[in-house]
């Protein structure tokens, strides 16, 4: 299977469960089976198979932080919550994931 272009290049990073639907031919109902098959990909002997595996693990692992992200700020986490539980500063998280939502930011 090809993961040249796995995700849904049109849908926004930060969405509720926006972006985290395989474009490609599901066999299943949740996706399971296509994030199992990357799994197993990407501990492949050849490299091409394994790195476009990496790379399509790494692109489900951003949306889905971004949607938990905005999950946790929906319910009125803070920041530096948000930040413990990703093992990242207050600021990365906050530089990462708040474009847009500032006070100054809302009337551009």
């Amino acid at each position: 299977m090809a993961y040249d272009e796995p995700w849904d290049a049109q849908v926004p990073l930060c969405g509720r469960q926006l972006g985290l639907t395989w474009t490609g031919v599901s066999t299943s109902i949740d996706g399971m089976g296509e994030t199992s098959e990357l799994a197993s990909d990407a501990g492949s002997r050849d490299p091409a198979v394994g790195l476009r595996a990496v790379r399509a693990l790494r692109t489900l692992v951003e949306r889905l932080e971004a949607v938990q992200v905005d999950n946790a700020r929906q319910l009125g986490w803070s920041w530096q919550e948000i930040a413990t539980q990703l093992g990242v500063s207050r600021q990365a998280v906050h530089k990462k994931h708040a474009g847009g939502r500032g006070l100054l930011r809302r009337g551009r």
